[in-house]
C-alpha cells in the first residue's frame, strides 16, 4: 500500500465563497462526473505466481497492492475570515480528510480480500484455466469494491449534515472546555 498527497487551494471569507471555491475548484470524480471537495484515486496491481503441479497448474503467490493519491483542499485565508467561518472549516477539512482516508481503508480491505481468494483458487487442470479463474476472482472482487466506494459516499452523503453539527458542538464544547483552540 502506497498513499500520497496532492493538495489545491480555495479561497474565500464566507462559507458560501468557500463552498463555491471547493465545487468550482475541488477534483473531479469520474464517477459522478462532478467536482467534490476531495477525491482520492486509487490503482490496484496484482503479481500472481504460477507453477507447473504434478497433474495441472496452481496459483503459488498473490501479491495485491494498492496505490492511493488523496486530494485533499488548503484553505488559504486572509486572516479576513471570522471565527465561526474557521471554525467551520476546520470541522469540514477534517471531516473530508477523515472520509478520503477512509476510501484507502476500503481499497486496502479489498485488496487484501482478493489476495486471500487469488491464493484460494488451488490446483487447477492447466495455467490457463488458473489465469481465468484469476481473472474473474479480481473482477468480481474489484466490482465489489466499486460498489462498497458507492454506498460508503452514498451513507456519508446522507449522514453529512449531522455529522458536521455534531462535530461542530464537540469542537465548541472543546473550545468552552479551554482544550482546543479555535
Amino acid at each position: 500500500m502506497s498513499k500520497t498527497y496532492s493538495y489545491f487551494t480555495i479561497t474565500g471569507k464566507t462559507l458560501d465563497e468557500i463552498e463555491q471555491q471547493l465545487m468550482t475548484r475541488g477534483p473531479e470524480v469520474n464517477s459522478t462526473g462532478g467536482r467534490h471537495p476531495g477525491a482520492t484515486q486509487m490503482e490496484f496491481t496484482s503479481r500472481i505466481g504460477y507453477a507447473e503441479v504434478k497433474g495441472g497448474c496452481a496459483i503459488v503467490s498473490a501479491q495485491v497492492t494498492v496505490k492511493a493519491k488523496v486530494i485533499l483542499p488548503r484553505w488559504r485565508q486572509n486572516g479576513k475570515a471570522a471565527q465561526d467561518v474557521k471554525l467551520i472549516w476546520n470541522t469540514l477539512s477534517s471531516d473530508i480528510k477523515r472520509h478520503e482516508e477512509s476510501h484507502v481503508v476500503i481499497a486496502k480491505n479489498h485488496a487484501r480480500e482478493l489476495e486471500q481468494a487469488l491464493k484460494a483458487i488451488g490446483k487447477q487442470k492447466s495455467c490457463d484455466i488458473a489465469a481465468t479463474k484469476a481473472k474473474a476472482t479480481s473482477n468480481r472482487i474489484l466490482n465489489d469494491h466499486d460498489r462498497a466506494q458507492e454506498e460508503f459516499d452514498r451513507i456519508e452523503g446522507i449522514n453529512f449534515e449531522s455529522r458536521i453539527v455534531r462535530l461542530l458542538r464537540y469542537r465548541l464544547e472543546r473550545i468552552d472546555a479551554g482544550k482546543l483552540k479555535n
